[in-house]
């Protein structure tokens, strides 16, 4: 139960301290919420990111086909692929490749109407490699 003397909703400090990156973008593709776990994966600020595009992390080569699914969740409300972890390129501030475990959905008002999307990060660059390196090695 939330403690009635608390001045900040709860839904903060849970945005705020959650283990994974918490990135809230507007219908637009507008980031409207950037948690310390996004900066810790993906190198910007709150202050960098926060009404930027998510253009922020997609590689050129992968944004038409960001754009093209994010736009059709957000006509649908929901995504094609629900809750499935899906392992994504992206990029870091200092322009190093990174592979995320992210998750997605779409944001609804009261009305069922899609606000915009969630998403939750994982940064597994290294395991991603590894598993990589061993399949060339012929090992997994």
């Amino acid at each position: 139960m939330p403690d009635p003397a608390s001045s900040s909703p709860p839904w903060s400090r849970i945005v705020a301290d959650v283990a994974d990156a918490l990135i809230y973008a507007d219908r637009q593709g507008v980031i409207r919420v950037w948690n310390a776990q996004a900066e810790a994966v993906f190198g910007f600020s709150a202050r960098e990111a926060l009404g930027q595009s998510l253009d922020l992390i997609i590689p050129e080569r992968y944004r038409a086909a960001h754009w093209t699914g994010f736009d059709r969740a957000m006509e649908r409300g929901h995504t094609v692929h629900g809750a499935e972890v899906r392992t994504t390129r992206s990029k870091h501030k200092d322009g190093r490749r990174l592979y995320v475990d992210m998750t997605f959905s779409v944001v609804h008002d009261e009305a069922g109407k899609a606000l915009g999307s969630a998403a939750m990060a994982r940064d597994v660059t290294e395991r991603h490699l590894f598993e990589k390196a061993q399949r060339r090695a012929g090992k997994g």
